[in-house]
């Protein structure tokens, strides 16, 4: 995925939504009349935009998030950016012996030979070593966070509450158990025959809506592995409720609540109506922002001095 694709999917996917095996392909689309009924209404939007990230549906995702024009936009970029650059042979090399390991008849035995003499070192080394990482990482991020300019002190609370949640979900979960990283190893696996790609090659030359559904497998391998060690995206998504708290023919403010391995969070996200469908003000924003920085001329050279 281009940067600046990547950008837009992730604002989309956790942005928006404020939060952060065994399947075949994710469903496709609703139909657009499907689509406009469920963001009609403010709180509307956000659960669509919820349910999307709950099945898989990426593309479903981007199109309730994303106006009709920029969602345009951001199909031709990516196929633009994609192959923006020619992909090296050590690349390629590599893409192509990673798929090939994965999807082997005897994927999962050939990788739990290699990890399963590690596992005990491992173990040993997170015990001693996790605690400091763990307080080392919550505290520079949580610097960070202070530190940003573009938060307001209630998205500051919400990050930071979110943050201590995450590291203490990373300080009990185990990561080294035998049997979970088994179970792990045969999801992803499971996954990357799913994905069914074979070369680098294969993988840039995909259509916009074939990527998004890789990307959407890809998406629920990983919540099927973090399920596995405790963190389960699907308990956070259930549990999202939306309330209107003010509207009026073009704007709304909308209280998010959610709850986010086990820690209780809320946040509060304007909204702005284009059209008869509800769209995320500080997305609209950024995406403005965006479109104006490309069309802008390049600063002139400085003047040659003698």
């Amino acid at each position: 995925m281009s940067t600046k694709f990547a950008r837009v999917a992730l604002a989309a996917a956790l942005g928006f939504a404020l939060v952060g095996c065994g399947k075949d392909e994710p469903p496709a689309a609703p139909p657009p009349a499907v689509a406009a009924k469920a963001a009609a209404t403010p709180d509307g939007a956000i659960l669509a935009s919820v349910g999307h990230l709950k099945t898989g549906n990426i593309d479903g995702l981007m199109q309730s998030v994303l106006p009709p024009d920029e969602y345009a936009k951001a199909k031709a970029e990516y196929s633009k950016e994609m192959n923006k650059e020619p992909a090296s042979e050590e690349d390629k090399a590599k893409f192509a012996e990673n798929m090939a390991k994965l999807t082997a008849a005897d994927a999962e035995a050939q990788l739990w030979a290699e990890l399963e003499p590690k596992l005990k070192e491992m173990d040993a080394q997170m015990a001693q070593q996790m605690p400091m990482m763990v307080a080392m990482g919550k505290g520079f991020i949580q610097s960070s966070i202070q530190q940003n300019q573009e938060l307001n002190e209630a998205q500051k609370l919400q990050a930071t509450q979110a943050v201590d949640a995450l590291g203490n979900w990373v300080s009990t979960a185990k990561f080294t158990d035998p049997g979970l990283a088994q179970k792990s190893i045969k999801i992803v696996c499971d996954t990357a025959r799913k994905i069914n790609l074979k070369t680098l090659d294969e993988a840039r030359a995909l259509s916009y809506e074939q990527a998004m559904s890789k990307f959407g497998v890809a998406y629920l391998g990983l919540k099927d592995v973090l399920a596995l060690y405790g963190f389960s995206i699907d308990q956070t998504l259930d549990s999202v409720k939306a309330e209107t708290l003010s509207s009026d023919a073009t704007t709304a403010k909308v209280k998010i609540s959610y709850s986010l391995l086990n820690t209780p969070l809320s946040a509060e996200s304007d909204l702005v109506k284009l059209g008869d469908r509800w769209y995320g003000k500080e997305m609209l924003e950024g995406l403005k922002k965006k479109d104006a920085a490309e069309v802008a001329p390049a600063p002139a050279p400085a003047p040659a001095t003698n």
